[in-house]
């Protein structure tokens, strides 16, 4: 327990970043036509919501389990 140390997410400079990439992409893909509405908008938006979720999620966690949260982070956004 000694490397536990929660994060205020809402304060990381990352989780906000991830948060502004995530409204670009929502208003972006709507304006992507409608048959693509379950392709690539459904994935393109389900991907930039994951690395804000993710970060926020593993600022609960030891610093070694937040590490890995924002290496899936990352991940979501490739």
């Amino acid at each position: 327990m000694n490397d536990f140390k929660r994060h205020n997410f809402k304060k990381l400079k990352i989780w906000q970043m991830s948060m502004e990439l995530t409204k670009l992409v929502f208003d972006l893909t709507s304006k992507f036509p409608n048959e693509e509405k379950f392709g690539l908008v459904s994935q393109m938006n389900r991907c930039s919501v994951s690395m804000s979720s993710n970060i926020a999620e593993g600022s609960s966690r030891t610093n070694k389990s937040f590490s890995h949260f924002l290496d899936i982070a990352l991940g979501s956004s490739f």
